[in-house]
């Protein structure tokens, strides 16, 4: 079985939405997060690179933005 890992949350979010399957989900003790999909058909690596030109991209960025006006403020 192919695998798929990525640290970053909103792209395993969208590769779910496309279709693959969440294997696991951890936060490492470095503080940062693993997500493993299934990538079986390999059209991960694809649907990454569709990913980072799409709304869904644009949405995360600007919620992204928008937590950080709100930690920022005191």
């Amino acid at each position: 079985m192919t695998q798929y890992e990525t640290p970053d949350l909103a792209l395993a979010a969208y590769l779910t939405l496309k279709g693959l399957r969440l294997l696991s989900a951890k936060r490492l003790e470095s503080g940062r997060f693993q997500f493993i999909l299934e990538d079986s058909d390999e059209e991960a690596e694809s649907l990454s690179i569709e990913f980072f030109g799409s709304e869904f991209c644009e949405y995360d960025n600007k919620i992204r933005s928008l937590k950080k006006i709100l930690y920022s403020k005191s």
